[in-house]
């Protein structure tokens, strides 16, 4: 792969969680979080305005690395990468995603939350992972518990995490990043409120850095 999801990352800790279901707001969007100084951005495949949004934002805002999150099949990943997307992201992974990242290339963040999917990903040389569903699957005390046995491994996690959970998350050595959208609500999109957009990033820099 030509990128790992770590290095794309850089000193960016907090990951944006779009879900979007009007693509002409998406390049909006992508730069109210970019001004907050949040450039790493998931956008999901939960709605069809999703790869078009992908597309839109890698086109028009270069300062963004964006990526497609909920992608569950070779399919996906390949329409994803096609559209631009830089990484990937999915809740959890089959062998058949898994080569299919391996094809495509580019950086891919699978999902694992037992011991079990985490040894699987290590078979594949795979040691970022997603944690997902965060907060429903044992939360900051079983992330901190895979870090005995895996101490090799980096979690994403990502699901019901806010704000004041994301510091705590991110306080864990093997946290690397968390995932939420308390910045990026449908509330928030539909409106059209950047300002609002880009303060509450800023306040996840702030918080978190």
């Amino acid at each position: 792969m030509s990128e790992s999801f770590e290095q794309l990352l850089g000193a960016t800790r907090v990951v944006p969680v779009i879900t979007i279901d009007d693509a002409q707001r998406a390049v909006a969007l992508a730069r109210a979080l970019v001004a907050g100084g949040l450039p790493v951005l998931e956008v999901t495949l939960r709605t069809d305005a999703g790869l078009e949004a992908i597309g839109r934002i890698a086109a028009a805002v270069p300062d963004a690395v964006v990526g497609a999150g909920t992608v569950t099949t070779p399919a996906q990943l390949h329409a994803a990468r096609a559209a631009g997307a830089r990484f990937i992201v999915s809740p959890g992974c089959t062998d058949a995603l898994a080569q299919a990242a391996a094809q495509a290339g580019g950086a891919f963040l699978p999902g694992a939350v037992t011991a079990s999917e985490v040894l699987r990903l290590l078979e594949r040389g795979i040691t970022t992972m997603k944690f997902f569903p965060a907060q429903s699957s044992g939360g900051i005390a079983a992330i901190r518990a895979l870090a005995g046995p895996f101490p090799q491994v980096s979690f994403c996690p990502t699901g019901g995490i806010d704000l004041e959970l994301a510091g705590a998350y991110l306080a864990l050595p093997n946290v690397v990043c968390v995932g939420g959208s308390w910045m990026v609500t449908p509330e928030l999109i539909n409106a059209g409120d950047w300002p609002r957009v880009t303060a509450l990033a800023a306040a996840a820099v702030a918080a978190t850095s």
